[in-house]
């Protein structure tokens, strides 16, 4: 166990940040198969903006690697297109 106040405040801030961190990468993950199970092109299209600025919140915050966040968009991108 920690043994210093600033231990314990790191040990407690580290931990809100995981909890805030899982949902924002869950949601997104949520968002991604949203779109991969569309079948109207619109309706990807339109929510393919927003997904693509989850996705480069979460590399801009170092959540998941930016080379991920690359190829997580260009695949949607594709498969929108594709529709």
């Amino acid at each position: 166990m920690a043994n210093h106040k600033s231990a314990l405040k790191r040990i407690r801030s580290n931990e809100k940040k995981r909890v805030l961190n899982r949902y924002q990468h869950k949601t997104t993950r949520n968002a991604i198969k949203a779109i991969r199970m569309a079948t109207d092109k619109t309706e990807a299209s339109e929510k393919l903006s927003g997904v693509i600025s989850m996705i480069d919140k979460l590399a801009k915050k170092n959540i998941i690697h930016a080379n991920k966040a690359s190829n997580l968009k260009s695949k949607l991108t594709r498969h929108v297109a594709a529709l």
